[in-house]
């Protein structure tokens, strides 16, 4: 009898079965939403995405129909459209200083620039003082600076930045009040009017810097007598004393707006901003026969733009930087001017620095633009001045300050966290042609002296002081790369009026060199770190005539770079000046145009650059 097979009994299979994919499990999100994941829901009803929708073509017949060319709509070329084109990068632009066609220079123009004429006015302090004639003077919008006529400048269109007699640091003619009066030297000034300013023509830029000024005529003493223990303020004038931005107004006293730091006579206050305050427990006058002592740090100028560009961290920049590595970045600096003639002497003349909105809100606060919770919706713009404060003119610089000495004794220092300078925090008013973000190499802090009815100054910036303060480096005349230090202030009153006393035995042009001290005594130094120690000021003219040099020299070079471009551009199309220009020279003569070819690739990218380098603005001025 044929039995059926057993039925096979359903026994657990060892292989697990597969499960349905769900993309939730895969994911690992949770049932029920948490504080860690409060998006679990929202997540586990995502949707996939939609289907993108194809472009809807017209048919070969419809095309036809409406009369378009079937010839562009065949079959597309495989190999066009799958080769990936190479974008290229615009190079970025490059600011060069404007040029101006102007007439050929006259032969005169060779020249050096004469001084000011000088006619007497009045003598004070055993100085003859003089008002200047024929002398151009900074106008609001504009600033003039002495130029000459250079034949080894032709791509600057000849001219070149010089200096006019006399030859050393001094106050500038074209840096004053036209109510200023000087002295032969240019060291001493004074006025009839009321407060008239003067500013020097150096300027700091970075580092430690040290001037004097010896008070000529000014609050007289206290009388000896017991009765009258206040100083006589009567028929001597009154002086202030300190630093000045360029954009400070020559017809006011020093301290008077935000751009300049003064120190007043009377109780030796500080002001800024028209303000005086007291500085120092002692509230100590200045009196005739007194030398002032100014010193005022700075910061790198690495550091300096940091905080002008908005990228300055007070937890990462902890140093002042004041000796930046060898390879650094020197600052960019462009010079916008043009040569003009004024009374048979050429001057470069550009626009100035003009005051900031912000600062003459700051300086005099109107009661309907001070912020308020209601109309003040960012609570940093009303903060204090800072490093990183919102406006840019409104960033101060770390690191920084103004001391005072008197006598060669230190009083304090009234000033720290000075108002910062570098473009753009330093800007041209807004009128046609003026460049706004542009540095021209003069911008800083200069010595600056106001005089009021009668009170007269006269400076030194070194290198042989009066009363030097302890740590003064000063640089040793029979070894140019070394420095002393000066020696600490003489606490002996009779010392120190005697060492003022020597130096009113000299001329009126300065003080008598007092001899280096023997090489025992002395610790020479190098150049190495030098911006970290305290100099005079007479150094960093040195250092500004050679800087004034290197910016020609390269504005120079990179005209002439531009013009050896578009000139190689016209002989290798044939045409234009430059083939002909090329036709007529001598063998010599085309070797050295070969050189000029090398960089023919570079100079057609850069003469395709913005900044004005390669356009040249004809300018024409009357003839007197």
């Amino acid at each position: 009898m044929e039995t059926s097979p057993r039925p096979r009994s359903a026994t657990p299979s060892a292989i697990p079965q597969k499960r349905a994919l769900n993309l939730d499990d895969e994911q690992h999100i949770p049932a029920v939403s948490s504080p860690l994941n409060p998006d679990a829901a929202t997540s586990r009803s995502r949707k996939a995405p939609a289907r993108e929708q194809r472009e809807k073509k017209e048919s070969l017949k419809k095309r036809e129909a409406k009369g378009v060319d079937t010839a562009r709509s065949a079959t597309p070329d495989t190999q066009t459209h799958t080769k990936k084109t190479k974008k290229i990068e615009k190079p970025p632009d490059v600011v060069r200083p404007l040029r101006y066609y102007t007439k050929p220079p006259n032969s005169s123009d060779f020249d050096p620039p004469r001084g000011p004429i000088f006619s007497p006015i009045l003598e004070k302090a055993n100085r003859e003082f003089n008002e200047c004639f024929e002398q151009i003077s900074n106008k609001k919008a504009f600033r003039y600076t002495n130029c000459i006529a250079d034949p080894s400048f032709p791509s600057s269109r000849w001219f070149r930045q010089t200096e006019a007699s006399p030859f050393h640091p001094r106050f500038s003619f074209q840096e004053a009040s036209s109510h200023i009066l000087f002295d032969s030297t240019g060291r001493s000034i004074t006025t009839e009017k009321g407060f008239r300013m003067a500013r020097a023509n150096v300027a700091a830029r970075e580092g430690r810097w040290y001037y004097e000024c010896k008070i000529l005529s000014g609050v007289r003493p206290p009388s000896r007598s017991p009765s009258l223990n206040k100083p006589d303020t009567t028929g001597g004038g009154h002086v202030r004393l300190g630093w000045a931005r360029r954009e400070a107004n020559l017809d006011t006293p020093v301290g008077f707006d935000a751009y300049s730091y003064g120190l007043r006579d009377v109780s030796g206050q500080k002001v800024h901003m028209s303000r005086p305050k007291d500085f120092s427990s002692g509230n100590e006058s200045f009196h005739e026969g007194d030398v002032i002592g100014l010193e005022i740090t700075l910061p790198s100028l690495a550091l300096h733009q940091k905080v002008v560009e908005g990228s300055y961290n007070k937890a990462v920049d902890v140093s002042d930087d004041l000796d930046p590595h060898p390879a650094a970045e020197a600052p960019d600096i462009v010079r916008d001017r043009v040569p003009i003639r004024y009374k048979g002497i050429v001057y470069f003349e550009q626009f100035e620095y003009s005051s900031a909105k912000d600062l003459e809100e700051l300086m005099n606060p109107s009661p309907s633009s001070a912020p308020t919770a209601a109309t003040t919706t960012n609570a940093a713009s009303a903060a204090p001045p800072n490093p990183n404060h919102p406006s840019v003119a409104l960033r101060t610089l770390p690191f920084s300050n103004i001391k005072v000495y008197k006598n060669g004794k230190l009083l304090g220092a009234p000033f720290a966290d000075l108002f910062a300078f570098l473009p753009p925090a330093s800007k041209p008013a807004a009128q046609q042609g003026a460049r706004d973000g542009l540095d021209d190499g003069m911008l800083g802090y200069f010595p600056a002296i106001s005089v009021f009815r009668g009170g007269a100054v006269e400076v030194n910036f070194g290198p042989d002081f009066w009363c030097p303060p302890g740590g003064l480096a000063v640089p040793i005349s029979n070894n140019g790369g070394g420095y002393y230090y000066s020696s600490a202030a003489a606490e002996d009153e009779n010392e120190t009026h005697d060492a003022i006393k020597k130096t009113d035995q000299s001329s009126a042009g300065g003080a008598i060199p007092p001899e280096d001290p023997p090489a025992a005594t002395r610790k020479q130094e190098h150049i190495q770190g030098k911006n970290s120690r305290l100099r005079g000021m007479g150094e960093r003219y040195v250092e500004q005539i050679a800087e004034d040099i290197v910016y020609d020299v390269v504005d120079e070079v990179d005209f002439w770079v531009l013009d050896a471009g578009e000139m190689m551009v016209d002989v290798a199309a044939g045409t234009g000046e430059g083939a002909e220009a090329q036709k007529g020279r001598s063998a010599s003569t085309t070797a050295a145009g070969m050189m000029m070819v090398t960089p023919v690739g570079m100079v057609e990218q850069a003469g395709m650059l913005g900044g004005g380098g390669g356009e040249i603005k004809e300018i024409v001025q009357e003839e007197e």
